[in-house]
């Protein structure tokens, strides 16, 4: 039986802390759907629209899943017009993982390169990524690869490479030189050992309404989440297909939470800074935490997604 979020109540707990407005009902939910991927089933919420002139597809962090980003930006942005997907990456939501099957970073860019490639196939609009958190970095470096991308829209932009932001994204800055000496070690021979992803990052900053927080950290496929070693080493390792100063794939969207306890502005300001080819653009969403529940913020960052897709030019 291939999994669903009728069974997860995680989501429903956290929806609660949403406006109103962003609450899922019988009258409007998202469509479940299911992808076969290399002996994964991989889970998505559809947001469907044949009249859209662009379909938009959603990438969670290491914090989130897909759900909870079609209650924030899927439904909203499908009720401005657009076709939205929102898919559960590898390890996350109500993906199915093949049995036996250790997880890296570089699966969930070939996941994301190997599912553009699969809608486009029947289905030619131009694709928007927008990506939450790591979701933004992911959708960089799929891009990278797949240039059938027409945009990026990122809640940040990181590059693991630089000390600065490790430090700044990992719970325990401090300790960075000794992690970067150990994960390499780690990963070649406790590669398949899980640990708490909140163990080793800054995950009480998710969300800055409290019992919000606890809602999220009780979500098993989302903030609760245990992720391997090898996972942690490649997310760290990873390299670009393209350098930031050579990409000129596509125009780059950065909705910025005002109040980012995670992942502050300055971290993407260094990477935009290196993007010479593409024109980049900045929106802050106020009052608005690392996963935004918050309005006017919310709000601010789907209109934001909706004038940057308009505003691109067919490919």
């Amino acid at each position: 039986m291939k999994r669903s979020y009728n069974n997860n109540t995680s989501w429903r707990s956290i929806q609660a802390f949403l406006p109103s407005k962003y609450h899922f009902t019988g009258d409007y939910a998202p469509e479940e759907d299911h992808w076969d991927w290399r002996g994964h089933t991989v889970h998505l919420d559809r947001f469907r629209n044949p009249e859209a002139t662009h379909k938009i597809i959603l990438l969670h962090g290491v914090g989130t899943n897909g759900r909870m980003l079609s209650t924030i930006a899927g439904g909203p942005l499908w009720k401005r017009g657009f076709e939205t997907v929102s898919m559960d990456l590898l390890n996350y939501g109500e993906t199915d993982v093949k049995p036996g099957f250790n997880v890296s970073y570089d699966d969930w860019v070939e996941q994301v390169d190997s599912f553009i490639t699969h809608e486009q196939e029947n289905d030619p609009r131009p694709v928007i990524l927008y990506g939450l958190s790591a979701g933004g970095q992911l959708a960089y470096h799929a891009a990278a690869v797949n240039k059938r991308v027409a945009g990026i829209v990122g809640m940040c932009f990181m590059d693991q490479d630089d000390r600065t932001t490790r430090r700044t994204v990992s719970r325990f800055a401090f300790a960075d030189p000794v992690i970067m000496a150990i994960l390499p070690w780690a990963g070649n021979y406790l590669g398949g050992l899980k640990i708490p992803m909140s163990s080793v990052t800054k995950m009480h900053t998710l969300v800055n309404d409290k019992a919000a927080l606890k809602a999220c950290m009780r979500d098993k496929t989302s903030a609760a989440n245990w992720v391997s070693q090898k996972f942690l080493l490649s997310m760290v390792k990873v390299k670009p297909a393209i350098a930031l100063e050579d990409f000129d794939v596509c125009p780059i969207l950065l909705t910025q939470p005002e109040k980012d306890h995670w992942t502050p502005l300055s971290l993407s300001e260094t990477v935009l800074a290196r993007l010479k080819k593409v024109p980049t653009e900045t929106v802050i969403l106020e009052e608005a935490g690392h996963y935004p529940i918050e309005e006017p913020g919310l709000s601010q960052m789907n209109d934001a997604i909706s004038r940057f897709a308009r505003e691109l030019k067919q490919k």
